[in-house]
């Protein structure tokens, strides 16, 4: 890679992770980043590698920064970026798969994975009454419900910014 494009890699990946850590604090506000439901608007973000291979590592370090305020500690840290990662890298490689120039696959990507990662955490978290089972595939689907919402909000983010901004897209 060259300098410039190094440069304007680092960028691009500063400011997706700026911009995630500032929607989860607006989510945060409201009472909606943290526990089984929630709805973090910084997730409408996680289409964007489909269009910019930056975002990767962008909305791993903005989840990473956002989770220090999570009121499941250093844990949430690790395992929500680590989520998020995971799921970014997964939808820029499934980015072609496509239904009428909606990335569906890409989109199902921070559902699956998020649902089994965040899940199980806040499961792990909450009071047993002996059947962590229950309540993992319950809290799981709480958590994929939000990541439904919010790749509704992703696909209509990314819509928009294709419309404008043709130059970003790089799907090679």
């Amino acid at each position: 890679m060259k300098k410039d494009n190094q440069t304007k890699y680092l960028v691009e990946s500063g400011l997706i992770a700026a911009l995630y850590f500032c929607l989860n604090f607006v989510s945060s506000a409201v009472g909606l980043s943290y526990g089984p439901i929630q709805l973090r608007l910084s997730e409408a973000l996680c289409l964007l590698p489909v269009i910019m291979p930056s975002a990767v590592p962008g909305l791993a370090v903005g989840c990473a920064l956002a989770n220090i305020m999570s009121p499941y500690g250093v844990v949430d840290v690790v395992v929500g970026s680590l989520a998020t990662l995971v799921a970014a890298v997964l939808v820029r490689r499934c980015r072609k798969v496509t239904w009428k120039n909606i990335p569906v696959l890409s989109a199902l990507m921070p559902v699956l994975i998020n649902g089994i990662f965040v899940g199980a955490e806040i499961a792990f978290f909450q009071p047993s009454s002996g059947a962590r089972a229950v309540t993992f595939l319950v809290t799981m689907g709480e958590v994929a419900l939000g990541e439904i919402l919010a790749m509704v909000l992703a696909v209509l983010l990314l819509k928009a910014i294709g419309k404008r901004y043709k130059a970003l897209d790089r799907r090679k």
